[in-house]
């Protein structure tokens, strides 16, 4: 991979949303296939029976499969969720540090589709989402 295009990636998943520091999620890796993003299971992301809020781990997943397709988008182009199902298999305790690993399963002309897979800190997997994401083009006039 050539320097300013391994810049560019870099720059993508630097920039990432307000809600992204939010859920504190921290980009480990990303590549145009992978990416990989760590994140606190903090009391503020909990639900009423004290582990993660199945909504923060949808987010989480959200926004990494977010920031793996705009990797591939062309300059100018953007992205939104069009579709996600979400299965959880298991809680995340509060105070646990999560990882959640999202791959590019179909690169298309108008959409793509990531799978994020979440583990807890002893590695069991905690929850699939697998989402669809439409590619935005500029109109033209």
């Amino acid at each position: 991979m050539a320097d300013a295009d391994r810049s560019r990636l870099d720059e993508i998943a630097r920039d990432q949303p307000p809600f992204s520091q939010l859920l504190g999620l921290r980009i480990v890796s990303a590549t145009p296939d992978e990416v990989i993003a760590e994140f606190e299971a903090t009391p503020g992301l909990g639900n009423r029976n004290g582990v993660l809020h199945g909504g923060a781990l949808m987010g989480v997943a959200d926004n990494i499969g977010g920031t793996g397709a705009f990797l591939n988008l062309a300059p100018g182009e953007g992205t939104t969720t069009v579709e996600s199902k979400t299965n959880f298999f298991r809680a995340v305790p509060i105070g646990d540090t999560a990882r959640a690993t999202s791959i590019c399963l179909h690169k298309g002309r108008k959409t793509l589709v990531w799978q994020t897979s979440i583990t807890r800190g002893d590695g069991t997997l905690a929850a699939i989402v697998t989402q669809t994401q439409l590619v935005l083009r500029p109109s033209e006039d």
